[in-house]
This record gives C-alpha cells, sequence and structure tokens, in this order.
C-alpha cells in the first residue's frame, strides 16, 4: 500500500474544447475528479489534494470529501502552476516536503489501483506505460523552482515501467465514448 505516498490531482483545467469541467464527467456513476480520489485513498495515498479552479472549488470540494481542496488562482498560466499550487499545500500540511508525490491528471483516467501498486518504491521519476499516469514525481523541487508554464517534460526526465492500465485522454466530446 502506498501510505507514506501523498497525491496530488489536477482539475483546474478550464476544458474549453470538451465544453465541460472533466472533473465533473461522469464515469461509470461517479466523476473522474471523485473517482481519482477514490482509488487514491483505496491505495493508501495520503494525504490528497485536488487542485482546481476558483469556480469550481465547491462542486469539487462536494465531490472530494477524502481529500484537501485547493484552487489555483491562475490555472490559465499552465498544468505545471496546479502541480506546485498542489505541492505547496502538502508542504504547508505536512511541514516539510515530501520525498515522493503522485501527480494525477484528471483527464487521464486509464489506471486503476494496480497501477499505483506498480509505481510504488520505484525510485526518480516514473509513470507506466501505456497509460503514462499517474506520475511518481520525485523531482518536487525541480518542480516547485520551474515557471508556472513551463512543460513538466521540459522540467524533468521520466522514466516509463510496464504497469496495469491504458491511455485515455479525455479532451473533446468524442472521447467520452472511450468511457462507456
Amino acid at each position: 500500500m502506498a501510505k507514506s505516498v501523498p497525491a496530488v490531482v489536477l482539475a483546474a483545467g478550464a476544458s474549453a474544447r470538451l465544453g465541460m469541467p472533466k472533473a465533473m464527467v461522469e464515469w461509470n456513476g461517479e466523476t473522474l475528479v471523485g473517482r481519482s480520489v477514490r482509488l487514491l485513498k483505496e491505495s493508501g495515498c495520503s494525504p490528497i489534494v485536488v487542485v482546481t479552479r476558483q469556480e469550481l472549488l465547491v462542486e469539487i470540494a462536494l465531490e472530494c470529501k477524502d481529500a484537501n481542496v485547493v484552487v489555483n488562482n491562475e490555472p490559465e498560466a499552465g498544468r505545471t502552476g496546479s502541480i506546485q499550487a498542489g505541492l505547496m499545500s502538502l508542504i504547508s500540511d505536512k511541514g516539510k516536503t515530501p520525498r515522493q508525490v503522485f501527480i494525477v491528471p484528471v483527464d487521464r483516467c486509464g489506471w486503476n489501483i494496480s497501477t499505483i501498486e506498480s509505481l510504488i518504491g520505484k525510485e526518480g521519476n516514473v509513470s507506466p506505460a501505456p497509460s503514462g499516469h499517474p506520475l511518481l514525481l520525485s523531482d518536487i523541487e525541480k518542480v516547485l523552482s520551474a515557471s508556472k508554464d513551463e512543460s513538466l517534460r521540459e522540467i524533468i526526465s521520466i522514466s516509463k515501467i510496464n504497469a496495469p492500465g491504458e491511455y485515455m485522454n479525455i479532451d473533446r466530446p468524442e472521447d467520452l465514448e472511450g468511457l462507456n
């Protein structure tokens, strides 16, 4: 189990191409953000932080009672800014920088508990192949010192391991067909 590994769920995107908040998309009777938090909790991850935008704060908080929900005040600046907001929340909560953190984009939902279990105990920045998510992040200081608009791929190198899961990216209305 992942008892000592905290997690940050990224749910602050504008979802312009999808036309609705990705975090609130329903899949098998639960929202994508609710599913992410549930699976992380069942995997033993703690604490769990969900980063969202101001206008989704109440909806996300109601969906994620087992997580600390924080707002990225500049979500349009880039995904790295949301990761930084989540990491800063974890640091203030724990009183220190964690050694590793799971980074879980809400729209990359092809993973499950077995995926998390495959990543636990790995060293470095590691993500599963073929799904690509979640990311087990070790280079926390590098990410914290980066610009909010820098891509994670520009900041750190990520090793891939074989792990359960499938590649899924909920970005456009036609991507919702993959959830059925």
